[in-house]
């Protein structure tokens, strides 16, 4: 028998549910915390209806990949991560011990197209399957709770230039090489 290590891996697909707000830790790390909505569609036992359930969850992005993806991804952005799950604990004010499971990314792919950029229209037409940047962050750095509150990603757009392309052009960040 040969010996077998440990696996801590996870992977989804789903749509970003708020807009991202990057955070820096004292150290200047950039982070940013938010949710993704995967759905899980099944048939009801003894019936030949279908349900729908919807599942939340927790994504920590770190570095790099947190300032990309603010400025292009907002709500609704289909997302591919990749990462390892995690679950912290903390005592509130009240002395009261909270838990929160989080799926700290070690690889995001934007899944639908990323040149509007945070607050503008999400696109939903269609555009899902065009690759965006795909990155492996492999970031470890401190929890989110020593961080402090920066430059939002809606800010961060707004004061990006907006572009004019029509969705058939090609993008050279769209290229997979």
């Amino acid at each position: 028998m040969g010996v077998f290590g440990d696996l801590n891996e996870a992977q989804i697909i789903g749509n970003i549910t708020q807009d991202l707000e990057v955070r820096y830790t004292t150290g200047g790390s950039a982070v940013t915390n938010f949710s993704i909505a995967t759905n899980r569609s099944y048939k009801k036992q003894g019936s030949d209806e279908w349900q729908e359930e919807v599942a939340f969850h927790n994504i920590v992005v770190w570095g790099n990949d947190a300032e990309f993806l603010s400025q292009r991804a907002s709500k609704g952005t289909r997302i591919y991560v990749k990462g390892r799950l995690q679950t912290r604990s903390w005592e509130d004010s009240d002395g009261k011990k909270n838990y929160r499971t989080e799926i700290v990314a070690e690889k995001v792919i934007l899944l639908d197209r990323y040149e509007r950029g945070a607050g503008q229209d999400s696109g939903k037409g269609g555009n899902g399957g065009n690759a965006g940047r795909s990155s492996n962050s492999g970031n470890t750095g401190p929890g989110p709770e020593d961080t402090q509150k920066s430059k939002s990603g809606a800010s961060k757009a707004s004061s990006a230039s907006k572009t004019s392309k029509k969705d058939d052009e090609i993008d050279p960040d769209d290229l997979p090489f």
